[in-house]
């Protein structure tokens, strides 16, 4: 039996627990989601680092799974663009069942191999993208379907799954395992094997885009300034980066499109607003790169 489908020995009466029990009984357990992630590192690591040429080409990131892996696949392709300032079109995501099973679940849709294959096809994957396959238990069809597609199209491929000697682990190029083991509610992967997914994806992507100078320090300095909230956070950031003041800041900023990264190189080295976005390119968006 499936490790993330063993009933939990731990908790064999969970059902008569207190709710104080309960509750301590879920959030422990969700402890070991960390500890899985924890153990995955290396393979973090080389997903991250065949990834990067492929995306300093021009790739993109691509995901596909189903349930509640597919959906945390979809959360992670739309937030980097308001973070990160990556384009939409180059963060995409498929799930099983269209973009109507993010809301409802569509039942069956995960058993069809050939869906996965052509939704990944429909998306003309090349040698420069990377797919990301994500299934708890390792061997959901459309997730098999859509790794296929993509390995014959040249993609690089990595398979996240929450079973070892799992066939995404093992057919994708690069497989990362999240053993987290049984469940509270035996076989509910949206609990812990869900939490280490979503750690999982956060730490890759975020990751990426690191090392794709999306970040000066610590600071996200190129993210979207979109709304009101994010727009005061690009002028603290601003702030940070620089030593200015506000009201020098919110100058700069408006000056170049609330965008962070030109706001602190022209600030900090006292040029115009088209002199920092030249130094930028130069340093293929390095903000430490274009004060060097």
């Amino acid at each position: 039996m499936l490790h993330t489908e063993t009933p939990n020995s731990e908790h064999p009466d969970l059902d008569l627990y207190a709710t104080a029990e309960l509750l301590d009984a879920f959030v422990a357990d969700q402890r070991r989601a960390v500890d899985a992630v924890q153990a995955a590192t290396p393979q973090l690591e080389a997903a991250v680092e065949a990834a990067l040429p492929r995306l300093r080409a021009g790739g993109r990131l691509l995901y596909a799974g189903a349930g509640t892996s597919g959906r945390l696949g979809v959360l992670d392709s739309v937030e980097l663009p308001p973070t990160f300032s990556w384009p939409r079109e180059r963060a995409v995501a498929v799930l099983a069942g269209g973009r109507g099973a993010m809301f409802e679940a569509v039942e069956g849709a995960e058993d069809s191999t050939p869906l996965g294959a052509a939704d990944i096809a429909a998306l003309e994957p090349g040698p420069n993208d990377v797919l990301i396959g994500i299934a708890a238990s390792g061997s959901t069809p459309y997730v098999l379907g859509a790794l296929a597609a993509g390995r014959a199209a040249g993609a690089l491929t990595i398979g996240i799954a929450n079973n070892p000697g799992s066939e995404v682990a093992l057919e994708a190029e690069i497989g990362i395992v999240l053993d987290t083991g049984p469940e509270v509610i035996s076989g509910s992967t949206r609990l812990k094997a869900g939490t280490a997914q979503k750690i999982a994806l956060n730490t890759l992507s975020s990751a990426l885009m690191v090392r794709l100078h999306k970040v000066y320090g610590n600071l996200m300095v190129d993210l979207k300034a979109t709304n009101a909230k994010l727009r005061r956070r690009a002028l603290a950031l601003t702030v940070r980066a620089t030593g200015a003041s506000e009201p020098q800041a919110a100058e700069m900023l408006a000056q170049c499109d609330q965008h962070v990264k030109t706001a602190v190189v022209a600030i900090r080295l006292g040029v115009s607003v088209e002199a920092a976005r030249a130094k930028l390119a130069a340093s293929e968006g390095s903000v430490r790169g274009a004060l060097e």
